[in-house]
C-alpha cells in the first residue's frame, strides 16, 4: 500500500558436474546449464528488475580461446534482454555452421556461454543508480586463469569507506568507490597473493611455469582467501564468485542477514537466493534444498568436489524478517505459513477496532503481495465468528426457532476483492496537483459490496512511507462510504533505516518517524530531537562497536498505539468522511510468526552489526541537517 520498496537482489549459480555431452544425451541439449540459469533468474525477477547479468566459465579450453563470457543489461526487462542477446549470439553461430548442431565438442570450443559454471544476478539499483557499470556480475581480469575473478552478490556494506581505505593501504588504486568493486578488489588482492605463494612453491618443487598451473588449481585455498578478504566486512551479504580456472564459492554473512540456499546431486550444484526457485527449476523436494549456514562458504573446486567451510565467526542469527514479509516468493512452504500467521496474529487488534462486529465488516487486501496474510486474517475471523455463533445459540436456548438457528449458522465473514490495480499510470504532467490527481486513480474499487454501516478492513504487508495511502488508497476506499476504514499492516512500524540491502535509507521518509516528530511537537518535547542530534554528532569518529543508537529516544516517550493513532490522523485528509484507524503488527507477534528470521532492526533499532548503529545515527544527522546524501 505504501510506495514500492526496491533494492533487494538475487543470485543464481549452476555448476555442471558432468561433461556437456552427458546433458546432451540425457536432456537433449548442451545448453542445459543456460536453460536452468534462465529459469533460476526469471523466477527471481521479484528480487530485481533494474538490471541483470550472467557469466559463464568453460573448463579445459586451449590457450588463446575465450573461456569467460559475460552479458549484462539494464533495459526495462533485463533478464529477457540478457537471454535474447545470448540466443542471438548462439543462433548466429549456428546459421554459419548448421552442420554443428549436434557436435557438442565443437560447440564447447567455439560458442560463447556454453560452459561448465554459471553465475547470474538480478538487481534493483541503489539510490537511482542504474548504469551498466553497476550491473553484476563484476569481472576482474587477468592473463592468469586463476586470477580471473567474477563476483555477484545480494548485499550492502556499511563500512565501504573503511574498506576503500584498506585497499589504498595495500597499494591499490581502485577505479570506483562502490561496495561491489571494493569487495571484489579485496578478494582479488588476496587471490593474487595466494596464487603467487603457490607459484613459488611449485617453482621450488622444480615445476615449470606451465606445470605450475595445475598445481595452483589443486592447492588454491578459497577458504583462506575469503577469511582474509572478509575480515573487516560489516554488512549483510550473500557473495558469490567464480575463478577463471573453475573454482567457485558462495559466502554468507555471519549474522545470516541475507538468504542463501543450495542443492547438490551427482549432476549439478545449484545456489539461489530463494528455496522454492531451486525446488521448482530442478523438481526436488523441500528437504533436499539446504540453507547455507551464516559465516560459512560453499566452496566448489574445479574437480567437482564441494564443501561447506567456516569463514567468519558466527554472530547471533538475525536473518532479515522483511525478506519473509515482503520480498521473498510466497510459494516457499515456510514463508507461506509465516505470512498467514502474520495476518492471524494481528487479528485481535482488528477485532477490538471493529468492536467485535464481524457481521458488519468487509475484509480485503491491497496489494496482491498481502493476499497470503489476508488468508490468515480470514481464518482468524472465521474462528471468532464461529465462537460468536455458538454463544448466540447457547444464549437463545430452547426459545430459538429452527429458522433462527439456521440464520445464525449461515452467517459468514464478508471477504471481498475491493481494490484492483489499474495499468500503471504515468504522471506525465509536471505540476504536483495534476500528478496527485493521477496517483489517486491507480486503483479501481468494487462498488456495491460495502454499506454505509460497514467497517472496511484492508490489510497490507507493510506501511513504510504512507504516501500512496494518503494520496490514493484511502481516498478511493472512502468512495465506498464505509463508516470506518481500518488499515492493517502485517509488519510492525518501520522506524529505522535499513543498511543491508533494502531501499529504506532515509529516516525522514518513514511515516512512523514523522508521526513521532508530530507527537513530540504536540507534547512540548521537541527538544529531544536537538538532543539526539548532539549525541549523534558527538559519536562521530568513535569505533563502531562503541556507538549507541540514540534515535530510539525519538520514539521512547510514546506507545506503539499512540504512534499508530497519530499516523491515522496524518493520513486522513479533510475530504475523507470515514473514520480512519491504522493498526500495526507487534514485534513480539512478528517473532512468533517468523521464529527463524529474527532480524528486526528496521522495527526496533537493534542492528546486528556495529556498522548499523553508526548508519542510523548518520541517517538522523542527514535528516536534521536537511541533507539527502547516503548514510553509508
Amino acid at each position: 500500500m505504501s510506495d514500492a520498496l526496491k533494492h533487494e537482489c538475487g543470485i543464481a549459480m549452476v555448476r555442471l558436474k558432468k561433461p556437456l555431452q552427458f546433458y546432451k544425451d540425457k536432456y537433449g541439449t548442451a545448453f542445459y546449464g543456460l536453460n536452468k540459469m534462465y529459469l533460476l533468474m526469471e523466477k527471481q525477477h521479484n528480487r530485481g528488475q533494474d538490471g541483470a547479468g550472467l557469466a559463464s566459465v568453460k573448463f579445459n579450453v586451449k590457450p588463446g580461446s575465450r573461456y569467460i563470457s559475460r552479458v549484462r543489461s539494464n533495459k526495462s526487462q533485463p533478464i529477457q534482454h540478457v537471454f535474447k542477446k545470448i540466443n542471438d549470439r548462439l543462433n548466429g553461430v549456428f546459421e554459419k555452421n548448421p552442420n554443428k548442431l549436434d557436435d557438442v565438442a565443437w560447440q564447447e570450443e567455439h560458442m560463447p556461454y556454453i560452459g561448465n559454471l554459471f553465475l547470474g544476478h538480478v538487481r534493483y539499483g541503489t539510490f537511482g543508480k542504474n548504469s551498466m557499470e553497476s550491473v553484476h556480475p563484476f569481472l576482474r581480469q587477468s592473463n592468469w586463469k586463476h586470477q580471473n575473478l567474477i563476483v555477484a552478490g545480494n548485499f550492502n556494506m556499511t563500512n565501504s569507506m573503511q574498506l576503500l581505505e584498506e585497499l589504498i593501504e595495500l597499494g591499490q588504486h581502485p577505479k570506483e568507490f562502490t561496495d561491489t568493486v571494493t569487495v571484489m578488489e579485496k578478494i582479488g588482492h588476496f587471490l593474487e597473493e595466494e596464487v603467487a605463494d603457490l607459484y613459488l612453491q611449485a617453482k621450488e618443487k622444480g615445476m615449470s611455469k606451465l606445470e605450475a598451473s595445475p598445481y595452483i588449481e589443486e592447492h588454491l585455498d578459497l577458504q583462506r582467501i575469503l577469511q582474509r578478504s572478509s575480515k573487516n566486512w560489516d554488512g549483510g551479504y550473500a557473495m558469490a564468485g567464480l575463478l577463471g580456472h573453475g573454482d567457485a564459492f558462495v559466502l554468507r554473512d555471519p549474522s545470516g542477514i541475507r538468504p542463501t540456499y543450495y542443492y547438490e546431486d551427482e549432476e549439478v550444484v545449484v545456489v539461489a537466493s530463494e528455496r522454492p526457485v531451486i525446488q521448482t527449476v530442478f523438481n526436488v523436494d523441500l528437504q533436499d534444498v539446504k540453507e547455507l549456514d551464516r559465516g560459512h562458504a560453499l566452496i566448489i573446486k574445479k574437480n567437482g568436489s564441494s564443501s561447506i567451510q567456516p569463514v567468519l565467526e558466527q554472530r547471533e542469527k538475525k536473518s532479515c524478517s522483511f525478506e519473509r514479509i515482503y520480498f521473498s516468493r510466497g510459494s516457499d512452504a515456510s514463508i507461506y505459513e509465516e505470512r498467514k500467521n502474520l495476518g492471524k496474529y494481528v487479528f485481535p487488534q482488528v477485532l477490538e477496532s471493529i468492536n467485535h462486529d464481524i457481521s458488519n465488516t468487509v475484509f480485503s487486501f491491497i496489494p496482491n503481495t498481502a493476499e497470503t496474510s489476508f488468508y490468515g486474517m480470514t481464518e482468524a475471523a472465521e474462528d471468532v465468528l464461529n465462537e460468536q455463533k455458538t454463544a448466540k445459540i447457547l444464549a437463545g436456548g430452547k426459545s430459538l426457532s429452527a429458522q433462527k438457528v439456521t440464520e445464525i449458522l449461515s452467517e459468514r465473514p464478508r471477504f471481498e476483492k475491493i481494490a484492483i490495480k489499474d495499468a500503471k499510470l504515468r504522471t506525465f504532467i509536471a505540476d504536483d496537483n495534476s500528478r496527485d490527481d493521477l496517483v489517486a486513480h491507480v486503483y479501481d474499487v468494487t462498488y456495491g459490496v460495502v454499506q454505509s454501516t460497514d467497517n472496511l478492513v484492508i490489510i497490507d504487508d507493510s506501511i513504510v512511507r504512507g504516501t500512496t495511502l494518503k494520496k490514493s488508497i484511502i481516498k478511493i476506499l472512502d468512495r465506498l462510504n464505509p463508516k470506518k476504514i481500518v488499515v492493517v499492516s502485517s509488519a510492525p512500524q518501520i522506524r529505522y533505516p535499513d543498511c543491508y540491502g533494502i531501499d529504506m535509507a532515509r529516516i525522514g521518509d518513514f511515516i512512523a518517524f514523522k508521526a513521532a516528530l508530530e507527537l513530540l511537537r504536540e507534547t512540548d518535547q521537541y527538544h529531544i530531537v536537538d538532543e539526539v542530534y548532539k549525541k549523534a554528532i558527538s559519536q562521530r569518529g568513535q569505533d563502531d562497536n562503541s556507538i549507541v543508537n540514540y534515535v530510539k529516544e525519538i520514539y521512547a516517550p510514546f506507545s506503539r498505539e499512540e504512534v499508530s493513532a497519530k499516523i491515522a490522523q496524518m493520513l486522513k485528509t479533510k475530504e475523507i468522511k470515514a473514520d480512519v484507524e491504522v493498526i500495526y503488527q507487534s514485534v513480539d507477534n512478528l517473532h512468533k510468526a517468523c521464529p527463524d528470521n529474527l532480524g528486526d532492526w528496521y522495527f526496533t533499532g537493534d542492528y546486528p552489526t556495529d556498522g548499523g548503529h553508526r548508519v542510523v545515527n548518520e541517517a538522523f544527522i542527514n535528516f536534521y541537517e536537511g541533507s539527502d546524501k547516503r548514510a553509508y
